[in-house]
This record gives C-alpha cells, sequence and structure tokens, in this order.
C-alpha cells in the first residue's frame, strides 16, 4: 500500500520537526541540575510549549499506528 507509505514517512517528517521545536538546554549540565535558578531539570510546560509537547506525543501514537499497520499488510 504505497498510500500507507507515503502517510508514515510525512508523518516521521512532522514528528522530527516537532521534536527539534522543543526547546531544550544546550549543554548536558541541565540534567543533573546544574546551572540553578531556572535552569533546573523539571519545567512546567506552558502555551506553544504544551501545544508542541502534545502534538508530539498524539504524532508518536499515529505513527506507531502507522507502522503496525505497514507490518500488517
Amino acid at each position: 500500500m504505497v498510500a500507507l507509505e507515503i502517510a508514515q514517512i510525512v508523518v516521521a517528517l512532522i514528528l522530527i520537526v516537532l521534536v527539534l521545536l522543543q526547546e531544550r538546554e544546550a549543554g548536558v549540565s541541565g540534567i543533573f541540575g546544574g546551572g540553578g535558578g531556572d535552569g533546573g531539570f523539571y519545567q512546567q510546560r506552558r502555551g506553544l510549549e504544551r501545544f508542541i509537547f502534545g502534538a508530539t506525543i498524539i504524532f508518536v501514537a499515529v505513527f506507531a499506528g502507522l507502522a503496525l499497520l505497514n507490518l500488517v499488510f
């Protein structure tokens, strides 16, 4: 099914863009608690960042579903 493969490629590209749009600290020091203040490990997502995070989760589920369908057909 060519349409299924094309849909999977399109979802994969959207997923790549969404992951790259997520803002993270440049260094690894944020993982270990370095930086202090706002540079801590946990931050609450708000606004556009929250939307991008939710959309990423949805597209991961869609991608997984398409991959399973691709295995079946």
